[in-house]
């Protein structure tokens, strides 16, 4: 399975309590409306309104 790239486009806090600031990169798994998101090991549940699909380097280089 082909690893899934996002963009965090509002403030997520993680499991751990660490609060991730706008345009932090996370690995994607799941579909539908809610997925899992890791930073760093940290999960992250994600809405599908918190996140943009892709990172912000392949965004700024085309």
């Amino acid at each position: 399975m082909t690893q899934r790239f996002g963009t965090l486009i509002v403030p997520v806090p993680g499991v751990s309590g660490t609060m991730y600031p706008v345009g932090t990169p996370v690995a994607i798994s799941g579909r539908g409306s809610s997925v899992d998101g890791f930073v760093d090991g940290d999960w992250l549940p994600l809405a599908w309104w918190e996140f943009a699909e892709g990172r912000t380097e392949d965004v700024a280089g085309s």
